[in-house]
């Protein structure tokens, strides 16, 4: 219960604090009450952990060009890193585009974070304004899972997610290097790469759907097919699961009773004392539910 209270007490502390950040800074001007105060830029200095790592320069050079007539509108959140010095929780972008604009200072709001909170703060920055891409968001993600030991369930409720969502934004990271590429440079979506994560050849599907600029219903269609060969091949369907009029009254009621239960199609293979057990589940979704019922903590 503690455990419940302390979790929505930082998932309220986040959000307030990205609230802060909305409140519109003018470098030109005295610093108003959003920002604590106007530092020298070069004082100020990137945090490797940020899950962000693309920039388009495109994107920085009309930021800048806006800030140049506008000044900042966002303080940058920051932390003390030594003496006169900050490290960036949140707003690398802004900082990035206030240096091209020739800004001597900018204005921060300074937060005594530790790691933990920083990178959570920093990932909810980003994706709350949708600024990560989908391999990046995963990226972080895992990062917090790694280092912090947060379940699946525990990040979805700090970052504002459901558990779905946060499970699925895993499965991008099994992809293949190649294929990851093209999620991170935009030429796959994240809709696309969901759908064959799991399949035999992601890499090859990935090509297919580039090249053929196919959608993502597509993509689920050549993903269930690869499922349905693999199935067929890969020895799960004996000859008796092929043949389901060779069961027993009993083990096809069995079938019905657990096919009912969990809503997929489960098929058994039963010999001797042993046998094979095989549910079929056709979206990510359907699969993040069978781990649930399952109960799947992770």
């Amino acid at each position: 219960m503690a455990e419940d209270v302390s979790k929505k007490r930082l998932g309220r502390g986040l959000a307030a604090l990205i609230g802060e950040i909305d409140q519109p800074v003018s470098p030109q001007a005295k610093p108003s009450v959003s920002a604590d105060r106007m530092v020298p830029i070069e004082h100020v200095t990137r945090n490797p952990r940020n899950p962000r790592r693309n920039f388009a320069p495109s994107d920085l050079e009309d930021l800048s060009r806006s800030i140049r007539q506008h000044g900042v509108v966002q303080p940058v959140v920051v932390r003390t890193a030594a003496e006169g010095r900050y490290e960036i929780i949140a707003g690398e972008r802004r900082w990035r585009a206030s240096q091209m604009a020739g800004l001597v200072e900018i204005p921060v709001i300074v937060r005594d974070v530790d790691d933990k909170t920083a990178l959570e703060i920093a990932i909810v920055e980003n994706v709350q304004r949708a600024d990560l891409n989908p391999l990046e968001e995963a990226q972080g993600y895992e990062q917090l899972i790694a280092q912090y030991g947060y379940t699946q369930n525990d990040l979805g409720e700090v970052i504002g997610k459901s558990r779905s969502h946060v499970a699925n934004s895993l499965r991008l990271l099994k992809l293949p290097e190649d294929v990851r590429t093209m999620l991170s440079d935009g030429v796959l979506s994240a809709g696309h790469a969901r759908a064959i994560v799991s399949t035999s050849n992601p890499a090859a599907l990935a090509k297919l759907i580039v090249d053929g600029g196919l959608s993502v219903r597509d993509a689920e269609r050549m993903a269930q097919k690869d499922s349905e060969e693999a199935a067929q091949t890969g020895g799960l369907e004996t000859k008796s699961a092929r043949q389901p009029d060779n069961k027993d009254a009993d083990t096809v009621a069995l079938e019905k009773s657990l096919t009912d239960v969990l809503g997929l199609k489960v098929q058994l293979a039963h010999k001797g004392q042993g046998g094979q057990l095989r549910i079929d589940y056709k979206t990510l979704e359907q699969l993040d539910e069978l781990c649930r019922l399952l109960g799947d903590n992770r």
